[in-house]
């Protein structure tokens, strides 16, 4: 006869089946309650009431963000209306200070960028250069386009790499053909924004974020 569930406990683990307690291990098997070592049990309540908080915390920060960008928006809104503009650059980054100077807001459109079939002739032109060029010449060159191109676990490219090989100026038309390259490889697939805090206890001094992030506390 097949057993009866009759109380399923997620938040403590335990699954009750005809009056006895079993725990289901990482394969889905239910396993007598005391056939558990009390350290794995013991290990399971703590990682439970942890990720109870932290559940909690993130539903908190997530209201929270969703408050102030309201909040933000509505102060855009208001600026709209009376001035018939907006604040922020033309990406949309724009800073909130409060009158004493020594609290603000700021928030910042970061965008995504991905790269084009372009870039694999912008690395074919470069190769090139670097062939041409001696082997004990320019070094730092030769160095930051190979981090640039080496693909990381995802198989991307180097983004920080790539701009900077785009600040350097090098009069090679190859290398020129190269940057435009890469331009044109270049392509916006997306963008958030973020919004950070600070403060500070008087103008000289320097501004102190409120830190958020639970690695950076």
């Amino acid at each position: 006869m097949n057993a009866v569930i009759l109380e399923d406990k997620p938040e403590t683990g335990l699954v009750l089946v005809n009056g006895n307690s079993y725990m289901p291990d990482a394969k889905g098997n239910l396993v007598p309650l005391e056939m558990i070592t009390a350290a794995d049990k013991l290990q399971d309540e703590v990682v439970r009431k942890i990720i109870s908080f932290a559940d909690d915390l993130s539903a908190q920060i997530a209201r929270f963000r969703g408050h102030t960008m309201t909040d933000l928006g509505d102060f855009d809104a208001l600026l709209a209306q009376e001035y018939n503009t907006k604040i922020g650059g033309a990406k949309g980054n724009r800073t909130y200070q409060t009158f004493d100077g020594l609290m603000k807001v700021t928030v910042q459109v970061a965008d995504f960028i991905d790269f084009g079939p372009q870039l694999q002739i912008a690395k074919k032109l470069l190769d090139e250069c670097l062939n041409e060029w001696a082997a004990d010449s320019r070094p730092e060159i030769r160095a930051i386009i190979t981090r640039a191109f080496n693909t990381d676990k995802e198989g991307k490219v180097n983004r920080a790499e790539i701009f900077m090989l785009l600040r350097m100026d090098i009069a090679d038309e190859r290398w020129t053909n190269a940057m435009q390259a890469i331009r044109d490889a270049m392509r916006i697939t997306g963008s958030k924004e973020y919004v950070r805090f600070y403060k500070r206890t008087a103008i000289s001094e320097s501004w102190k974020s409120v830190t958020i992030d639970l690695a950076k506390v």
